[in-house]
């Protein structure tokens, strides 16, 4: 089922993070606009899209112009998580033209990156769109913007993997180096130690082979992440755990070799080039003086 989109700006979090660019910006003033533009002008602007794409972030733009000037009038005219044509309008704004000025370049830089990834996302959604497979981003995010990219992600239709380092166990080939006093090789007593320690979280465990599936499947944990294995390997481990974990096919899947892998039966390929690999998507403020 497609998570539900939802207002990335309802969060404080959000709100906070768009303070702390426009005053990375600003500084002490545009001294370009302060030099040059008459405080009384007032001109209309539109942000277009110069490429067709998914967009994400028309409510973070809003924002970013609300909060230089309370006064400006903005409006979504394509709202996140819809397709706009190239040369189409995602939101449009009303006020005075020092103002959208200060604002211009940092509601750009936030839409544009979003649109981006959102757009790589319903690509990848498509693919696959025959076989129903979850496609999920990673936590190989800009820091400090995992909020803004995460939320790009559902807007490009797809599916939040844990935000963060605390609201899943994810057990990889360093934590059972590093499992003291454990079994590298016996993954399902390494699901149990995590189950005892953190009773209300989801267990993951990466495998990258049959051997280690049929290891972790005896703890029966919630996800296994079937890491960097080739489609023959992958069908035999979404088999044998069918009914007993969902599967997660992961590393350096391309959009080429997605549909492929989303025929395994996986329940879901997450990718982290969704987040660090996606391309701007080219936008434009166009103005005019009123």
């Amino acid at each position: 089922m497609r998570q539900k989109i939802q207002d990335v700006m309802d969060d404080p979090r959000a709100v906070a993070a768009v303070a702390a660019a426009l005053a990375e910006d600003l500084g002490p003033g545009d001294a370009t606009t302060l030099a040059l533009v008459d405080p009384k002008v007032e001109a209309t602007g539109e942000i277009l899209s110069r490429e067709a794409c998914r967009v994400a972030g028309a409510t973070v733009g809003k924002a970013v112009l609300e909060q230089v000037d309370a006064s400006l009038a903005v409006e979504i005219v394509t709202p996140d998580g819809c397709d706009v044509a190239r040369g189409g309008t995602i939101l449009s704004v009303r006020g005075k033209a020092a103002s959208i000025l200060v604002a211009e370049r940092t509601a750009l830089n936030f839409m544009q990156r979003m649109c981006g990834i959102a757009t790589l996302t319903s690509r990848f959604v498509e693919a696959t769109r025959e076989y129903g497979t979850l496609i999920l981003d990673t936590r190989k995010t800009t820091p400090n913007l995992r909020l803004f990219e995460k939320h790009a992600v559902v807007c490009g239709g797809g599916t939040n993997h844990r935000f963060g380092l605390y609201d899943r166990v994810l057990i990889k080939d360093n934590h059972r180096r590093l499992w003291l006093g454990g079994d590298p090789d016996r993954l399902d007593l390494a699901v149990i130690a995590a189950r005892k320690a953190f009773p209300e979280l989801a267990v993951e465990v990466e495998v990258e082979s049959v051997a280690e599936c049929v290891s972790a499947l005896r703890a029966k944990p919630e996800w296994i992440m079937l890491d960097n294995m080739d489609c023959e390997m992958m069908r035999t481990c979404v088999a044998l755990c069918k009914g007993l974990s969902k599967t997660e096919a992961s590393g350096g899947i391309t959009l080429e070799r997605a549909r492929e892998v989303a025929a395994t039966g996986a329940d879901a390929i997450s990718l982290g080039c969704l987040t660090h690999s996606a391309k701007a998507v080219d936008l434009s403020l166009e103005w005019s003086i009123v």
